[in-house]
């Protein structure tokens, strides 16, 4: 059963479209992610140009994470003020990133650079995650306690100037990493159609010590705003976000997320980490073999700036 896509253009089986949405929804339950990263790289597997695949991810990384952040903003976890400074920065990096998405398109290079960064970026996440990881089953193997940084430990980052008191996450912290964190976020968004969470709530626990119990609703919060910010204006300026595809993988997604959701809480948190490390690795490493191993077809047929 096949279905054409109109900005794609081209026909893909249905079912193995609801199969993606359905198995990232799955896993954006169980683990708590917006699955950008994943859904993202699937399409790319399955011939659909990076292009497409970047914008209308992102429409994915909406319709996950909208449910996520009512739930949070609903239990009152979720910092307001917080995530509007990130927010702030992360509109101006996704603006910026669009602009970056256009001009390596016009280039000729945009496939070669979001693969590339996939490799970089899931490697090093997935590596630094499964190594976490394994040190925490072996400390709960023995019975040793995980220490962890106490929110509100201060850093060089504390020392900031331009502070502001954030009293839902009781801290006192400067606006400047928190934008720039926003900012970076914004980037990748755009470039990558990812939602940036599996970067943002480390950093901002490790990092700007947050409070973990804020941490993800406010993550959340600004993954909804700029993912949703930077799918309207991929649409309106490069024209890439397929509506058709968008559409199948959303209900599939949110279907998926149902189940996902109850085989999470069944997990530790130390397993949840290093299957997800497991399952980035994977990914970076199919990606990795891909820009290694030469094409079956050395020359392609380019129309209407994509190439076949």
């Amino acid at each position: 059963m096949t279905v054409y896509l109109p900005i794609a253009e081209l026909s893909v089986n249905i079912l193995i479209i609801l199969g993606m949405g359905a198995a990232v929804g799955f896993l954006s339950g169980m683990f708590g992610v917006g699955g950008g990263f994943l859904i993202t790289p699937l399409l790319i597997f399955y011939n659909i140009p990076p292009v497409v695949a970047v914008a209308t991810g992102a429409n994915q990384v909406v319709a996950s994470s909208i449910s996520g952040a009512i739930t949070h903003f609903r239990r009152g976890t979720i910092d307001i003020k917080l995530g509007t400074v990130l927010l702030c920065g992360g509109l101006v990096g996704a603006t910026l990133g669009v602009w970056l998405f256009s001009l390596l398109r016009s280039i000729g290079q945009l496939d070669l650079v979001i693969s590339l960064l996939y490799v970089v970026l899931l490697g090093s996440v997935g590596g630094l995650m499964l190594w976490e990881s394994i040190i925490a089953m072996r400390k709960a193997a023995k019975n040793q306690p995980t220490q962890l940084r106490r929110p509100g430990q201060h850093n060089w980052i504390h020392g900031l100037p331009l502070k502001m008191r954030f009293k839902k996450s009781k801290i006192y912290l400067s606006v400047i990493p928190v934008a720039t964190l926003g900012f970076c976020i914004g980037i990748l968004t755009s470039v990558m159609g990812v939602g940036g969470g599996f970067i943002m709530v480390p950093a901002m626990i490790y990092l700007l010590r947050i409070p973990t119990s804020v941490v993800v609703g406010t993550s959340l919060f600004q993954i909804v705003f700029v993912s949703a910010y930077t799918v309207i204006v991929q649409a309106s300026t490069n024209y890439t976000v397929d509506i058709v595809l968008a559409f199948v993988l959303m209900i599939a997604g949110v279907i998926g997320a149902q189940y996902g959701v109850r085989v999470g809480q069944r997990l530790r948190g130390e397993q949840l980490r290093a299957l997800l490390a497991l399952l980035v690795l994977a990914v970076g490493i199919r990606l990795s073999i891909e820009l290694i191993i030469p094409p079956k077809d050395i020359y392609s047929v380019v129309s209407a700036g994509f190439g076949f």
